[in-house]
């Protein structure tokens, strides 16, 4: 009676691949943590090739240097992984800290009404156009650019886009709030890359216009996805043309 008890509970238990598709159904923000986790270890490979990446040293590592984007750089080698990876680059632990914890909050916000792809593209087209302001505006820290800042920026501004075109007054919430400091910020703290921050966000922008579309005037679903493909595609032809 027992054994069979037990075969029964066996059987109704659902199979691992059910299990997993239930546990991916509830993470509403699995690729904002993703993108965490990878910016965190990306921070750690880096750190433990010099601590004084940690933010105790003022010279840039030769890791640092591997990941970073800089314009003359480009020139020369032609590595153009670089405007991605700079994304993933962050010079100390409050540089890290600070953009983790923004990225944290506004995916928590657009992760879950845009879906996972759109937020990855989002993302990526933020990121990429925050490399091309990089470059158009030479970051200080030896001329090398790194952070998600550019990429946080794009989110920050594509909400804004979007509660405007929702008829809310932006400067009246907390993301209103949270750019208008940060654009503050940018320009008044000493080695912050002012092009990485205006980049992403004037990509996030355009993207946010067709992205963010109210419900009562939607864009087509093939342009929420074409717009952060374009976006992207076009920051890295830019780049191309500015670095060359």
């Amino acid at each position: 009676m027992g054994s069979q008890c037990i075969d029964c509970l066996r059987r109704s238990r659902p199979s691992a691949s059910t299990r997993v598709r239930y546990w991916n159904a509830r993470q509403s923000i699995l690729v904002t943590l993703a993108l965490i986790v990878i910016n965190v270890g990306v921070f750690v490979w880096v750190v433990s090739g010099d601590v004084g990446a940690a933010g105790f040293g003022s010279q840039v590592s030769e890791r640092e240097f591997q990941l970073g984007l800089n314009k003359f750089v480009l020139q020369i080698t032609g590595e153009w992984y670089r405007l991605v990876t700079a994304g993933f680059l962050h010079f100390g632990i409050l540089h890290i800290g600070m953009n983790m914890w923004l990225l944290y909050q506004l995916g928590q916000m657009l992760e879950p009404p845009l879906g996972r792809l759109r937020f990855g593209l989002l993302y990526m087209a933020s990121l990429l156009g925050g490399s091309l302001g990089a470059l158009v505006i030479q970051a200080d820290r030896g001329g090398l650019h790194g952070g998600a800042s550019g990429a946080v920026f794009g989110l920050m501004a594509a909400a804004a886009i979007g509660m405007q075109r929702r008829g809310m007054n932006v400067f009246q919430t907390g993301i209103g709030a949270l750019l208008v400091i940060n654009l503050v910020l940018t320009f008044t703290i000493p080695g912050i890359s002012i092009g990485g921050h205006v980049g992403g966000a004037v990509a996030g922008a355009l993207c946010g216009v067709v992205m963010l579309a109210p419900s009562w005037k939607p864009a087509p679903t093939w342009a929420t996805y074409l717009a952060p493909l374009a976006v992207g595609v076009g920051a890295v032809l830019i780049s191309v043309q500015v670095a060359g």
